[in-house]
């Protein structure tokens, strides 16, 4: 009895060591990541919001774990209007998603700051050939490649078109646009009566601004051989916003009214038959799809071409990977799983915006008279970075600089030199304490 009775301690001792091990080496073949078993889970977080798109890729994250049981990606819904000050919270509080959906021009301080990975030697050669240089220039900073831009939406003109056909005037086309100064004419003569040939939404007026003037040979952000940025606004910078300020305040062809206004509140009196125009974005064609009433014709026309062409600048759609992510080379799968050409333009279709890949705006799909989108794919060759894409200060330059400026000069309460003055004055005073 003796015997025995000493003998329990020491089974019930080996039976602990036992189940230590054990757990030890559940722990180790767990991938840290939230899976279970060896599998990997990845946070992606999406910042889709229309019905379309949020099913595009809830469809693709669902075809995805189908085929890969051992990656599982977890869709995370995310928003675009708390999109920078949630990701920088979870970037400093460790948290931050796998796979992040954001915009070229919010990633500069992200990848600056080391919260984001360079993708130079993670993504496949498919998709690097696949999209052009001057995409990948959108998220390239300091020589590193922190997204991979996959949806683009160009700015068009979206036109009553009954009232065009009506006025007689000539109808712009990607291969024969109007000027600048057509264009100021002619919304000139469709104007009168109370109506107005365009209507320009610009409670945010400086990237539409900006991306615009590239058009006109405008480029505001010039970076010397230090590397150093600085603000110069020059003849071709002033082609676009005297255009909308003489619209607006000298041939009151242009509604004042909507100045503070969004894209989308336009829509009512568009629809209405008072503006014979509206420069929006390209995506903008849904919401006119859902909300026009029965019988009213519209169409898309290219935005006014100036001294380099239909040129605009854009700040596509980007999927990142995380720096603290412990399955960067997973991550880099599942983004080009999801941008494979028939992927890519599902995702194109359901943002009704234009994709990035060369192959995928080859689609059929994608070149159809229906709802305009043989001319919105056939501006996607004139797209290019815009302006302020790598500019460090940007966003304060923007907000406390040109935002203010832009609207005074738009409204008629200061002129163009004043204009000038704030742009390049107080904004190169903003640009330089973030380059010290």
């Amino acid at each position: 009895m003796r015997t025995r009775l000493s003998a329990a301690p020491h089974t019930r001792l080996v039976a602990a060591v036992v189940l230590v091990l054990a757990l030890l080496l559940a722990g180790c073949s767990d991938d840290g990541g939230g899976g279970s078993g060896g599998r990997i889970t990845l946070r992606f977080q999406s910042l889709a919001w229309q019905e379309e798109s949020v099913a595009a890729n809830k469809e693709l994250v669902k075809e995805w774990n189908a085929a890969h049981p051992d990656i599982n990606v977890e869709y995370v819904q995310g928003n675009w209007d708390s999109v920078h000050d949630q990701l920088l919270t979870s970037f400093e509080g460790g948290e931050a998603p796998d796979i992040i959906h954001d915009a070229s021009d919010d990633l500069a301080d992200f990848a600056y700051g080391g919260y984001l990975a360079d993708l130079k030697d993670l993504l496949p050669a498919r998709l690097k050939s696949d999209i052009p240089q001057h995409s990948w220039d959108t998220a390239t900073f300091g020589g590193g490649i922190y997204g991979v831009p996959f949806l683009q939406e160009p700015r068009v003109l979206i036109a009553n078109a009954t009232w065009l056909k009506k006025s007689g005037v000539r109808i712009p086309t990607p291969e024969k646009p109007w000027s600048w100064g057509e264009f100021r004419a002619i919304t000139k003569e469709l104007g009168g009566k109370g109506k107005y040939g365009v209507a320009w939404p610009l409670k945010e007026p400086v990237s539409a601004t900006l991306n615009l003037s590239l058009s006109a040979g405008g480029r505001l952000f010039h970076r010397g051989a230090d590397g150093r940025v600085t603000v110069r606004f020059d003849a071709a910078d002033a082609t676009v916003p005297r255009t909308v300020h003489d619209q607006v305040n000298t041939d009151r062809s242009a509604s004042s009214t909507t100045l503070g206004m969004g894209g989308s509140d336009t829509l009512p009196g568009f629809f209405g038959g008072k503006y014979a125009m509206v420069p929006l974005g390209f995506s903008y064609r849904q919401q006119i799809v859902q909300q026009a009433p029965k019988g009213f014709d519209w169409q898309v026309l290219p935005a006014p071409a100036g001294a380099d062409g239909l040129t605009q600048g854009v700040s596509p759609q980007t999927l990142s990977v995380s720096a603290d992510s412990p399955h960067k080379r997973e991550a880099a799968e599942f983004i080009d799983f999801l941008l494979r050409p028939k992927n890519m333009v599902r995702l194109a279709l359901g943002d009704w915006m234009l994709p990035t890949g060369t192959q995928a705006l080859k689609d059929p799909a994608l070149h159809t008279a229906k709802n305009d989108w043989a001319t919105g794919t056939a501006l996607a060759e004139h797209l290019r970075s815009a302006p302020a894409q790598s500019v460090r200060g940007y966003p304060e330059w923007k907000d406390k600089v040109a935002t203010p400026a832009f609207q005074e000069y738009y409204s008629g309460a200061i002129g163009l030199a004043e204009l000038r003055r704030r742009l390049v004055k107080d904004g190169n005073l903003v640009l330089a304490r973030y380059q010290r």
